[in-house]
């Protein structure tokens, strides 16, 4: 199959060379700024493609993070763009009306396949990731650079207080933070720009995300007197009061936190598999990261195959003429060498199953091979955003040590 689809391509662009057309024309609008490490591979990419396919040619227009505020009105327009990319949910959701189903795609494969079936050579759950943001439950949107919200830790800290392996049960990382505690390490920090993570993911583990979305959106306030919510509140007094916390959490401002992780102040953070990359300039390559997944609590409904993630997409315009070699090209950019490379120059998840992983996120592909349930972001908690900041500003007391978990409760009550 990847032979014939290589000679219908060959074809297909001999024949545009053969009548003096300017070949296949792509025009493709980039969600990343031409500085950026994506942009670099991305474009390299390109242009391999187009080495390797005469006749086809790809105009490049990079929009950076502008692309959410200007895509819409320029396809409202008729501008001719062919592909474009951005956050699957937000393609999905936003720009899912004017994009090719892609569904036939996935039985084919492409010369950077390995000779597989291009939904063999990805991850399975990020395709199904994209599927599920659709009324139809099609594949409008073809995931790539994916990311992972989890642990992120230095694993030479673990190394030093003489932890064997990553916490999995909520008992198992207070064990875990003690032994840090014990080796002179502060276990953990958060800061303003993800507090309410915390409070999210514990409340999700306990009873599921759908909960807690009610919760939040309760308007009688009820569901607050629900035991699981002074269990969450106790769990997070109990690490205050055990100096398991960076003593500058009810202050820290973003990115006040992971720049201590960084510096090696502190060992744990609550954090996107993007951070390797947002703070490499501080770390540098040789930093010794790990990650794992938000622990089991007791009495728990959700385990480790229940996260926060996501990825990058591309998506073909249904008015693309050309949306086979549209498709060619997101195979090329999405499966082996450049997918590799990818991961590599930006330090990231890389969408290919057997792809190698950059040293630093090693830990994390384990997370990703387990994944069944995709949480919304903090887990749900963001869904009412009346209630947010009151729930961000109380939790933020709690784990600065200034009100009991009874407080914090008495609070979300009013």
């Amino acid at each position: 199959m990847k032979r014939t689809f290589a000679i219908a391509l060959a074809l297909l662009v001999a024949v545009a060379a053969a009548t003096a057309a300017p070949a296949v024309k792509l025009v493709y609008w980039s969600m990343w700024n031409q500085t950026e490490p994506q942009a670099q591979v991305l474009e390299a990419a390109i242009r391999d493609f187009e080495a390797k396919n005469a006749g086809v040619k790809v105009e490049i227009n990079w929009n950076g993070r502008e692309i959410r505020k200007t895509l819409q009105p320029a396809l409202d327009n008729k501008q001719v763009i062919d592909l474009w990319d951005e956050d699957t949910e937000r393609v999905v959701k936003t720009w899912g009306a004017y994009a090719l189903k892609l569904d036939a795609y996935l039985a084919k494969s492409y010369p950077s396949t390995g000779g597989k079936a291009y939904k063999d050579a990805v991850m399975g759950s990020l395709l199904n990731l994209s599927r599920s943001y659709a009324a139809d439950k099609g594949l409008y949107a073809v995931p790539y650079q994916p990311f992972v919200f989890a642990f992120m830790y230095n694993k030479e800290h673990f190394d030093k207080a003489g932890i064997k392996a990553a916490p999995k049960t909520w008992d198992e990382l207070l064990a875990a933070m003690a032994k840090l505690k014990a080796a002179g390490f502060t276990p953990m920090t958060v800061d303003d720009a993800y507090m309410d993570t915390l409070p999210g993911y514990y409340l999700a583990r306990a009873k599921g995300y759908p909960w807690v979305e009610q919760l939040v959106k309760d308007k009688t306030n009820a569901m607050w007197s629900d035991p699981a919510v002074l269990q969450m509140a106790k769990a997070f007094e109990n690490l205050a009061k055990s100096g398991y916390l960076s003593k500058t959490v009810a202050g820290n401002k973003w990115p006040a936190g992971q720049q201590d992780v960084a510096a090696g102040d502190v060992t744990m953070y609550l954090n996107g598999t993007w951070l390797v990359n947002e703070i490499m300039g501080s770390t540098g390559p040789d930093f010794k990261w790990g990650t794992f997944s938000f622990p089991t609590v007791p009495g728990g409904k959700d385990d480790q195959t229940a996260a926060n993630f996501g990825a990058q997409a591309f998506q073909i315009n249904k008015n693309c003429k050309n949306p086979d070699v549209a498709f060619a090209l997101i195979a090329h950019l999405t499966t082996g060498k450049w997918d590799a490379e990818l991961a590599k120059k930006s330090y990231g998840v890389p969408v290919g199953g057997t792809t190698d992983w950059p040293v630093q996120l090693a830990e994390a592909k384990a997370i990703f091979n387990n994944l069944k349930t995709c949480y919304p972001w903090a887990a749900g908690i963001q869904a009412n955003v009346d209630k947010l900041p009151v729930i961000s500003e109380n939790f933020t007391k709690l784990v600065g040590g200034t009100i009991t978990a009874e407080q914090f409760v008495a609070a979300m009550k009013k």
